[in-house]
């Protein structure tokens, strides 16, 4: 029986949440799409605005709206809703903060139900009394979801 690379033959056994029950199961590398800017602006000013989710949710192409769930600070293990829309097509996703180091980095993962969808980084490094920040995205999304889904980009918290 034919199985992607470094999955165990009782892979198919387990249940929600699993790498196999999502359909995925490679390590996150280098990230599908980075891009940088050099902004005016102190790295913790710059850090304030990224982490106020109705600022990042403007910024963002598909999000419309973001919201805490689970604690209403930026921290690790914090969550949040982004509710998307492209088109008609709205869905809302749990967003789990994973980085949140004030003037340096804020990351999150994002899921929609028990699937992996992305994983968003900003990356904010001091550059002559400005900041360099770079944003990076992985998509997370089973490969079987994308056939489904299509190749739109739904990966937006």
């Amino acid at each position: 029986m034919w199985r992607k690379p470094g999955w165990a033959a009782n892979d198919h056994a387990r249940g929600p949440g699993s790498p196999a029950f999502a359909g995925y199961n490679r390590r996150i590398t280098a990230p599908n799409v980075a891009a940088t800017v050099v902004i005016d602006a102190r790295p913790e000013a710059v850090y304030g605005l990224i982490t106020d989710l109705p600022t990042l949710a403007s910024l963002a192409e598909e999000a419309v709206a973001m919201e805490w769930r689970k604690g209403d600070a930026v921290r690790s293990g914090a969550v949040f809703t982004g509710h998307n829309q492209n088109g008609r097509h709205r869905w809302s996703t749990k967003c789990t903060v994973t980085d949140a180091e004030p003037g340096r980095r804020f990351g999150f993962e994002v899921r929609y139900a028990v699937l992996p969808i992305a994983r968003w980084q900003y990356d904010i490094e001091e550059a002559d009394g400005r900041c360099r920040v770079t944003e990076s995205t992985w998509d997370r999304r089973p490969g079987w979801f994308r056939k489904v889904a299509g190749e739109r980009i739904l990966i937006n918290g």
